[in-house]
């Protein structure tokens, strides 16, 4: 497999100061050396073409559920055994599963999910509710898609009672917005803001309830005019007080905070038919595939492994769900059709191990450890390929 460095270097302690987690307390971050950014190769030779992303994806999720599973259903922290149990993670490993059964129909899927849904909570101290308020909205989103998909109601009862939890977590302080923590009122990030806005989107989709639809507004109003550029569509990570003065952080710039707002924005054009959501979305995914913060060489940046392994799959699962929005131009699904096929490539021919286990960085094969939440934005992008192909 071809090998690209890009003179990236991990610190420990940065992004725990400002990651959306629960329980990984061995954060990693990023420092990029300014480069001039280059090209990548994704392979090209004939025999390297890729006949049936469908079977790709199904192959890293069998991977996953054979190296991850710990106890309880959940899966643990690495592939070396770290038993460490990560509320968030495990929300979107149930994400991940939801996305195997979506694309088979297999049956097989469901008591793993159903597995997991309650081991979450038997690790979780025996409850669903969580001092991260992000994490619970994770959750949510992912036992609604299963709801959806399943009708049973147990999904429905877990994201019912967590969405009343996430409702607490608004207030006036900076003019309104989730905290990111339900102990720290003062911050309201964007991990916060963009999921709560698509969990209450998702509610509404189901139940049909005026007052989720003006949630998911009044959430995403804020989001937008606080933490996102105006110019790019890109988004900041937080505002929180400095020495009594609010202030945006705006140097942080995390795929994931990128790609729950692109995911808002469309799911909030669906729910309205208002142009202006959809517009609002497609800056951002634009400002995406462009040249700038979000890629290297036309690849999602690596963010490191820890809490950042996942970011990239969560941009690429609402990038995804923009692209196939049949009221997004056809020059636009196209070009994020592109991109995504360009990722998914690139991936599959440089950063998988033969086993099947996906780094941090897609354009690397990783060796040692490989923490589930990296994994995951590998089976979540190999998921997505797959998607996009079946329509």
């Amino acid at each position: 497999m071809r090998i690209l460095v890009f003179g990236i270097f991990f610190l420990s302690s940065l992004l725990f100061l400002i990651s959306c987690s629960t329980d990984n307390d061995n954060l990693e971050d990023i420092q990029e050396e300014e480069e001039e950014e280059q090209p990548v190769d994704p392979g090209d030779e004939e025999e390297d073409e890729v006949d049936n992303w469908a079977e790709v994806a199904e192959n890293l999720q069998e991977e996953t559920y054979s190296v991850y599973l710990a106890s309880n259903g959940t899966f643990r922290q690495d592939n070396e055994g770290n038993e460490n149990f990560n509320y968030w993670w495990n929300a979107h490993m149930l994400d991940v599963l939801i996305d195997g059964y979506q694309r088979t129909g297999d049956e097989s899927y469901l008591p793993k999910m159903k597995s997991l849904l309650e081991g979450i909570k038997i690790k979780n101290g025996n409850k669903y509710e969580n001092v991260f308020i992000d994490d619970m909205e994770w959750l949510g989103i992912a036992c609604l898609r299963a709801y959806k998909l399943t009708n049973d109601e147990q999904y429905k009862e877990v994201a019912d009672l967590l969405w009343e939890e996430v409702k607490k977590g608004w207030s006036d302080v900076h003019g309104g917005g989730i905290a990111w923590k339900t102990d720290t009122p003062n911050s309201k990030n964007a991990c916060s803001n963009g999921p709560a806005a698509i969990f209450a989107l998702y509610l509404y989709e189901i139940d049909q309830d005026q007052e989720d639809l003006e949630w998911a507004k009044k959430i995403y109003q804020w989001l937008n005019d606080t933490l996102v550029d105006p110019e790019s569509g890109l988004v900041w990570d937080n505002i929180d007080y400095q020495d009594g003065e609010a202030v945006i952080n705006r140097d942080w710039i995390f795929t994931y905070n990128v790609g729950t707002y692109i995911g808002a924005a469309n799911l909030l054009h669906q729910a309205t038919g208002e142009e202006m959501y959809l517009e609002d979305a497609i800056k951002s995914a634009s400002s995406v595939v462009g040249p700038g913060q979000i890629t290297t060489g036309g690849v999602l940046k690596n963010e490191g492994q820890g809490d950042g392994g996942l970011f990239k799959g969560i941009l690429v699962r609402y990038f995804t769900q923009l692209t196939l929005n049949p009221n997004t131009p056809d020059d636009k699904q196209e070009e994020f059709k592109e991109f995504i096929q360009f990722n998914a490539e690139t991936l599959y021919h440089n950063g998988l191990t033969t086993a099947g286990l996906a780094g941090p960085n897609w354009n690397d094969e990783p060796s040692g450890r490989v923490d589930l939440s990296t994994q995951l934005s590998g089976v979540m992008l190999m998921e997505a390929k797959a998607l996009l192909d079946r329509q």
